[in-house]
């Protein structure tokens, strides 16, 4: 693929283990309260609701730190875990600027680096993505957080605007993600499109769509199979 320039990677999900780490932090705060819980289901639920708050939005005065807060107030009111105080949420909320990356991707993002430009394309917000970057050692050659410019994935703007931003054409971009729909809306305003499989990105449960749409020009199971299909 040798007209691709640069990579935009979707990063909550297809870099980082959430799962594990809220999931983690829920469990941590259990424990100090004496409470027990289905924290899988509760961290998925999290999860879901925080994402379809922030999808396709235009112009909110909010960001995924702002709904991170509230959507967590609101699923543990839900399941009726009020006996977690403000200190044990602010802790579990302060947990997504601190989690990990998966294991494979730092030494492959350096490998693909040597070749391609390599940016985080997210829905986080620039706070968090500098945040677990750094945490994790990671090295970009720029962060795009939707944030920036106020129109989130799934929107064409939000692909148009990226490929605009870093004066390349959409056709020599490759979006990579774990998510068929972050890829479909990219390929749809030009991009090339890498699924890398992330098996335990929603914990025990799985991923609700494992399955690569066979539009997507590059399927791998892992990100150092991603930099060996890119020449890397």
């Amino acid at each position: 693929m040798n007209e691709i320039r640069a990579l935009t990677f979707d990063t909550g999900g297809t870099i980082l283990d959430w799962h594990g780490g809220i999931r983690s932090a829920l469990e941590a705060a259990g424990r100090r309260r004496g409470v027990e819980a289905d924290w899988v289901s509760i961290t998925n639920a999290y999860r879901k609701r925080s994402l379809q708050t922030m999808i396709n939005t235009v112009g909110t005065r909010y960001n995924i730190d702002d709904v991170h807060r509230s959507v967590l107030d609101a699923v543990l009111r839900e399941h009726a875990l009020d006996a977690l105080t403000a200190e044990d949420r602010d802790a579990v909320w302060q947990t997504w600027h601190a989690l990990k990356c998966w294991p494979d991707f730092p030494a492959a993002l350096e490998r693909m680096r040597r070749k391609y430009l390599v940016v985080s394309f997210t829905i986080l917000s620039t706070a968090l993505a500098v945040d677990v970057s750094r945490a994790n050692r990671i090295t970009w050659d720029a962060i795009l957080s939707c944030e920036m410019w106020g129109v989130y994935k799934t929107r064409p703007e939000a692909y148009q605007t990226a490929a605009k931003l870093l004066q390349i054409p959409p056709q020599n971009l490759l979006m990579v993600a774990c998510h068929n729909f972050d890829l479909d809306a990219a390929k749809k305003e030009g991009y090339k499109t890498a699924f890398v499989r992330r098996p335990d990105e929603w914990g025990p449960p799985g991923p609700p769509d494992p399955k690569p749409n066979p539009i997507h020009d590059i399927v791998v199971d892992d990100f150092g199979e991603l930099a060996s299909r890119l020449g890397c």
